[in-house]
């Protein structure tokens, strides 16, 4: 009877080694210089987070919620991101109420009812291709259906056609992430489901969508975040820096007809001008719309603990 030797010492080291990477020149030189690249972008970070909050803060400082309810204006010491805010915040209004439901609900049945065909899998291909079309792409399709072809609907150049084209732009993401987040639910946890009697929907409903939410929702707000910084497609719609309509209140679902700008067309309009003092408004702007995103970003973490935890 043959007799299984024991793993030999030296064998044993040398494949510990391997699993832990030493000895892998190769390895270790692309661990320095994976470690050198973040370390770089780290850095630049820092420079341009640092460059902003050096200029920016000092008008923050001295002028603090006057900047935000102030309006714009020609003077540098008077203008204010109150029309910017305002447009930001209906813009991501429109992001959350078009886009959200629309791309869970197309992961939902591209990953739990249809068939994996070639026609599904053409779909999904697309899909993915489109979440890599630069803004501006997205801003001419928004300038030629939601502000001329559909003008009688939208009033033209308004936030309303902003708001709908952004939310076609981060689409794609809301429906990949959504995807992604749906297809990593055991498949366990769907045939324990259906062994006590469920259906189809009650499944997804009490099951599925419960244990991938995490997953959804952190997909979902970053995508917000995205759409709360495009310029490009903004300037096409026709985002504007004057001439806006009245100064109603922020809640004015009348405004969504009339003429808007945003925090990203306010910060490139004030970064061209030649003036040291918009400079540093632009510099304030920036400061304010990262919080806004730093913000969403804080929401998307807290909700998906939240949910992790009841998962759990």
């Amino acid at each position: 009877m043959a007799v299984i030797s024991p793993l030999r010492t030296d064998t044993k080291a040398r494949v510990e080694a391997q699993i832990q990477g030493k000895g892998d020149a190769k390895g270790a030189i692309f661990k320095i210089l994976l470690q050198l690249g973040l370390l770089m972008t780290i850095v630049i970070l820092g420079v341009l987070l640092a460059q902003v909050i050096s200029d920016g803060w000092g008008v923050l400082a001295d002028r603090g919620t006057g900047f935000l309810s102030a309006t714009l204006r020609s003077q540098a010491d008077e203008a204010g991101v109150a029309q910017g805010l305002r447009g930001t915040m209906w813009i991501g209004i429109l992001v959350v109420v078009i886009s959200f439901p629309l791309g869970i609900a197309a992961a939902l049945y591209l990953e739990e009812y249809a068939s994996k065909n070639k026609l599904t899998s053409f779909i999904e291909l697309n899909i993915r291709n489109l979440a890599g079309v630069p803004a501006v792409v997205y801003g001419i399709l928004g300038f030629s259906i939601f502000v001329k072809a559909l003008d009688g609907f939208t009033g033209g150049r308004t936030v309303l056609a902003g708001g709908i084209t952004m939310a076609i732009l981060v689409l794609p993401i809301v429906i990949i992430t959504a995807s992604e987040a749906v297809r990593a639910v055991p498949q366990s946890l769907r045939e324990a489901g259906y062994g006590v009697g469920a259906t189809k929907w009650e499944v997804i409903r009490s099951h599925v969508l419960p244990y991938a939410a995490p997953g959804i929702l952190t997909g979902t707000l970053l995508s917000l975040s995205r759409a709360l910084g495009e310029a490009a497609p903004l300037i096409l719609v026709g985002a504007v820096t004057g001439r806006l309509g009245q100064n109603s209140g922020y809640f004015d679902v009348g405004q969504l007809q009339e003429r808007f700008t945003a925090m990203p067309i306010v910060i490139a309009s004030w970064s061209q001008r030649p003036q040291r003092e918009f400079l540093e408004n632009a510099a304030a702007a920036i400061i304010v719309l990262l919080v806004i995103v730093l913000l969403a970003n804080a929401t998307a973490i807290l909700l998906r603990n939240r949910y992790e935890k009841k998962r759990s």
